[in-house]
């Protein structure tokens, strides 16, 4: 890339940070210092606001740049990505919203242990939110690595290494002093820019095809290589039955751990009543299929504009597909027109990657300090030094996640966050359902849906080619693989509802009818909401 390029996109790059930064230094000056405050943002957000908000947090780096990407090289079997997030929207809306936002108070263990006991129902949920948290934060790190090695001409891996410190620490920034209020704001701010770069690029990729979707789609099959074979299902996930099982592992994941993403459930407590939470679900459900069909356009685009083989010659996992396609569309390499769109695209993919880092360390830190620490003490923590606690986890967990995302850095990031879903569909929403609508559902039956999820889903994953035994493996030298799929969500999800039940059948523990009959009351209504 041109010197231009690096240095408008570097400059937009710091005005997103100095704004952001500005945003969670004048929250932290205004802030009451609770944990009400610190989790929830005083749970003072409208619906409108929250809507943006939770779809600030949801439209990440593997949105933007991993699904346009796998789009790109494979077609209609990439689409799989753009249909699954999007579908698992209904899932969130019908299900948990209002149920969520009325039994719980920070945590998705709020909800589980409001009928059970509390200590171990707690340490679980907590272990596997952490879990799924650090496993989507690994995503974005990565997604942040590629787009610096694009910017910056592709050669630099102490640079990639760089830029994962630098988000790592920002987040941590952003947390430790702002706490919800200070990144709902940041990720309303990203989510209007993702939505306004999205909608220009789709304008001018359409504009580009005089607005012939299918002159479009005929070029890229034409450019990719594959011919009509690339408009048509079975390019990625097709060939055998191992491909085809893990198409449908991956579509189950998807379509099921939206529900049980701990930074998503936890945007439900940031409004005051349940009403709220259910019209904040549907201003982002307008705001995210919108953007979902965008990128189907953006990754056919970058096929059709560029061809497959010089997305996947610029990286092999196609992170890079939109800011590339950004920079033909504005005029090319050299182009003022270019260089302008090329650094607004770049930009606006870093600040996506800052906004939903920091909302999955908000989470993951208020599991650790709100269930994990609460629960290990011999009596209830104070909410002051819960809080602090909270931010001595978030610089732990972006230690924890920049070095996975060092080790992970050549994988594409959809591909990481549809293994994220795999554990969160496998873990938390076996007891998230069972708690809602299960009268019989006990303390046992709890931990055992989440531990008979967790640790297979991960197992299965360590076991699986992502890991080793492939040239696209996190350990591509060793081959230790035994599991044939790349995503366990197949195996692992029936498996935490099967251990859920079975853990409830077999206890000895006698269900609370009172303790149900008030969640059920709760639940439905609101009555003795927080």
């Amino acid at each position: 890339m041109s010197g231009h390029h690096q240095t408008l996109a570097l400059l937009l790059f710091s005005a997103f940070i100095a704004v952001t930064l500005g945003i969670t230094t004048w929250v932290s000056r205004n802030r009451r210092g609770s944990a009400e405050e610190f989790y929830a943002g005083g749970r003072l957000f409208s619906p409108l606001e929250n809507g943006f908000a939770i779809a600030g947090d949801y439209m990440s780096a593997a949105s933007f740049l991993g699904i346009s990407g796998l789009i790109a090289l494979y077609g209609y079997d990439g689409m799989l990505y753009s249909v699954g997030f999007l579908v698992a929207w209904l899932v969130v809306l019908l299900l948990v919203a209002e149920l969520v936002r009325n039994c719980g108070r920070f945590t998705l263990a709020d909800v589980v242990a409001s009928r059970m006991s509390e200590r171990p129902v707690r340490i679980a949920s907590g272990t596997s939110s952490v879990t799924v948290s650090v496993l989507y934060l690994v995503a974005q790190m990565v997604g942040a690595g590629s787009l610096v090695a694009l910017l910056l001409g592709g050669t630099s891996e102490a640079a990639r290494s760089w830029t994962v410190i630098g988000v790592g620490a920002l987040m941590v920034i952003y947390v430790s002093l702002g706490g919800m209020r200070a990144t709902t704001w940041i990720q309303i701010v990203k989510a209007v820019l993702l939505m306004a770069g999205a909608i220009a690029m789709t304008v001018l990729v359409l504009a580009r095809f005089h607005g012939d979707f299918n002159q479009l789609l005929n070029s890229a099959a034409e450019r990719s290589g594959h011919g009509r074979d690339f408009l048509a299902p079975g390019l990625r996930y097709g060939g055998d039955w191992t491909a085809r099982l893990d198409f449908v592992s991956l579509g189950l994941a998807l379509v099921l751990g939206t529900a049980g993403l701990p930074h998503i459930l936890s945007r439900f407590y940031t409004v005051p009543t349940a009403r709220a939470a259910r019209r904040s679900v549907v201003w982002s459900i307008g705001l995210i299929g919108s953007f979902y069909l965008m990128t189907i356009v953006l990754g056919f685009g970058a096929a059709a504009v560029l061809g497959s083989d010089e997305v996947r010659k610029s990286n092999a996992a196609g992170n890079t597909a939109v800011p590339l396609l950004a920079l033909d569309l504005g005029g090319g390499a050299g182009s003022t027109g270019g260089t302008v769109l090329f650094a607004v695209v770049a930009a606006v993919a870093f600040a996506t990657i800052l906004a939903v880092v920091a909302g999955i360390t908000l989470a993951s830190s208020a599991s650790v300090a709100h269930d994990l620490y609460a629960s290990l003490k011999r009596r209830r923590a104070r909410q002051h030094s819960e809080v602090a606690v909270a931010r001595v986890a978030a610089a732990g967990i972006g230690v924890a996640a920049i070095a996975l995302g060092l080790l992970a850095r050549d994988l594409n990031v959809a591909f990481l966050v549809g293994l994220a879903f795999a554990v969160a569909a496998s873990a938390n929403l076996p007891v998230l359902l069972y708690s809602l609508f299960w009268r019989n559902f006990t303390t046992r039956g709890a931990v055992w849906a989440v531990y008979g999820g967790l640790v297979p889903a991960v197992l299965l994953v360590v076991l699986s080619p992502v890991v080793s035994g492939s040239p696209e493996a996190l350990f591509p030298e060793v081959d230790f693989h035994v599991f044939p799929l790349q995503n366990p969500g197949l195996v692992s999800i029936p498996l935490g509802f099967l251990a859920g039940w079975v853990g409830t059948v077999t206890s000895t523990e006698l269900p609370d009818e009172a303790k149900h009959a008030e969640t059920e009351v709760r639940a439905l209504t609101g009555a003795g909401a927080v």
